[in-house]
């Protein structure tokens, strides 16, 4: 019997699986299979995003599989030329195209890209295409609290989801309690990356001690911590693993030692400075 993944409620109503599969670099057969083997091993979350050049194989590998669409959650992203509120219809209608689907559970900024100054009328884009049902939530990724509060402040609105870059040497603090004041949920991409993480003392004893895998006891303080992740694999191996962490309880302070493991932001790719 398969695992599911549980499911999180986002704040206009949708639920997303608390762990998915991210596709990226994975592109063409490669892809299309990943996106096949994770479906049938109890994925319902799939990540991918116009930058990755993916789509196409993504929607491949969803149709390929046997788990029905309206059971599962699909969110891609879109580049900075398509800032702005026609812009953001553009690149929904074309990601959809792509990935051969009628509608998008998620459709997130990819990057703020602050020099253009466009990423609020992006926002306005995507707050459209939720009201008229061609997106089921709408999301960020890469923002910074100072970015959020930006779109709070000029449309209203936040996103139901802002995704970053997190994991045990970059904890993200100060944006995980901007999130957790204003009821946006957080993603964690690439968490068991880079793979050095799974070296840490800290990690390898927990997981001895569990008889898990580091990566497992990491997706897990990931998950235990109330965030949405999505690790890329290729491997339905891995990809099961990755999978059979929900009966894994970690203790308060098995917790609060991978915390620690904190380095701050220094190996963070700066939102503000970079960006496509």
């Amino acid at each position: 019997m398969s695992t599911l993944a549980p499911t999180i409620p986002l704040a206009h109503g949708a639920r997303m699986p608390v762990l998915g599969l991210g596709t990226w670099p994975m592109t063409g057969d490669e892809a299309a299979t990943a996106v096949t083997a994770a479906i049938e091993s109890g994925y319902r979350s799939i990540d991918t995003a116009e930058n990755y050049r993916n789509e196409e194989a993504v929607g491949r590998g969803l149709r390929e599989a046997s788990v029905p669409r309206d059971e599962l959650f699909v969110t891609t992203k879109l580049n900075k030329e398509w800032h702005g509120v026609d812009g953001a219809r553009q690149a929904c209608e074309a990601s959809l195209e792509r990935l051969g689907l009628d509608r998008l559970d998620m459709l997130m900024i990819h990057w703020p890209n602050p020099d253009q100054d466009r990423y609020v009328d992006a926002f306005r884009g995507l707050l459209q295409l939720r009201t008229e049902g061609l997106v089921r939530a709408v999301g960020t990724s890469n923002f910074k609290p100072a970015h959020l509060r930006r779109l709070l402040d000029e449309t209203g609105e936040l996103p139901e989801v802002n995704q970053i870059n997190l994991n045990p040497w970059a904890t993200r603090d100060t944006s995980v309690a901007f999130h957790r004041e204003h009821g946006v949920v957080t993603e964690a991409w690439s968490p068991i990356k880079p793979a050095a993480i799974l070296d840490e003392p800290t990690i390898v004893e927990i997981a001895e001690r569990h008889g898990r895998s580091p990566a497992q006891v990491v997706l897990r303080w990931v998950t235990q911590q109330g965030y949405v992740t999505v690790p890329k694999s290729a491997s339905p191996e891995r990809q099961r693993e990755n999978l059979a962490i929900f009966d894994l309880e970690l203790s308060a302070d098995e917790l609060s030692a991978i915390s620690a493991l904190d380095r701050g932001e220094e190996h963070v790719t700066d939102s503000d400075a970079f960006g496509h």
